[in-house]
């Protein structure tokens, strides 16, 4: 139970509830600056501030669905990406910081004046195709997903940076993009195995099983949408995906497998493989 009125006195009750939690600390603050609609460095400027009760009543709420491993993302209804604010909610992946490192392989293979057909598949929360759209603003990216609440999201969070140049689909993989083709097809697939305990006991419980679950040993979905791409993809185009540590080299095993050629790794900023790509002939 969360005691105290001030600021200073209900960030050090709600440490002490989410005691079990690494990020404590941290997550108290942004649940605390969220409900005061204030920023995390306000709450150090005016520690003895005195918080009305319903807005205490607020941050206790959030404090014990943040204790029961609720993510702290879909309780402030935002996670950076990119150096961008971007909305999630539960029909949402929450972006990762890893999932960066897709971003920056796809800018390194695209010159800033290019104009390239740049698929964006699965899109959950736009994270990846604005990020690009953004850094490309020649390029054209279509953002696809099978879900429609997650398309939403994603056409929100495209408007909310005024771009131009993406566009939304739903498509279940490929299904919903018959005729389109592509000089880079990008994609964030579910890469975890189906029988990882996580999706019983930890906050991924919580996120989209759809975006997480990539079947046998988390390669199934992998194994799925690489030959299909191979439909959609011009001369001399890219297939970008990342993946599992563990995953690099199933990854471009099948990439070569269907006809792609110069099969690479890239490391996340942990230093563990996270990211392959390969040229389509």
């Amino acid at each position: 139970m969360i005691v105290g009125t001030t600021i200073k006195a209900l960030l050090a009750s709600a440490q002490q509830e989410l005691a079990q939690i690494d990020t404590a600390r941290l997550d108290a603050e942004v649940l605390l600056a969220a409900v005061l609609m204030a920023s995390r460095e306000s709450l150090y400027a005016y520690p003895e501030k005195q918080v009305p009760p319903p807005l205490i009543a607020d941050f206790q709420s959030l404090i014990m669905k943040r204790a029961d491993d609720f993510p702290v993302a879909y309780l402030t209804g935002s996670k950076e990406f990119w150096s961008t604010e971007l909305m999630v909610n539960q029909y949402t992946l929450i972006p990762r910081p890893e999932t960066e490192s897709l971003v920056e392989t796809v800018l390194d293979l695209i010159v800033v004046d290019a104009d390239k057909h740049i698929l964006d598949l699965g899109t959950g929360s736009g994270a990846i195709g604005i990020a690009v759209a953004k850094e490309r603003r020649l390029c054209h990216i279509i953002s696809s997903d099978i879900s429609i609440e997650a398309l939403a999201v994603a056409e929100a969070n495209a408007n909310r940076q005024q771009l131009t140049n993406i566009e939304f689909k739903q498509s279940d993989w490929f299904s919903g993009l018959q005729g389109d083709y592509f000089d880079l097809i990008l994609c964030n697939p579910p890469y975890i195995d189906s029988e990882y305990g996580g999706f019983i006991d930890t906050g991924i419980r919580f996120e989209p099983r759809i975006a997480l679950d990539g079947g046998y040993l988390g390669i199934q979905a992998i194994n799925t949408i690489i030959p299909a791409a191979c439909k959609h993809l011009n001369t001399d185009a890219y297939m970008i995906l990342e993946h599992g540590y563990n995953q690099a080299d199933a990854v471009r095993r099948s990439l070569t497998a269907n006809k792609f050629v110069d099969a690479r790794t890239i490391q996340d900023y942990a230093g563990l493989d996270r990211v392959s790509y390969a040229r389509y002939p």
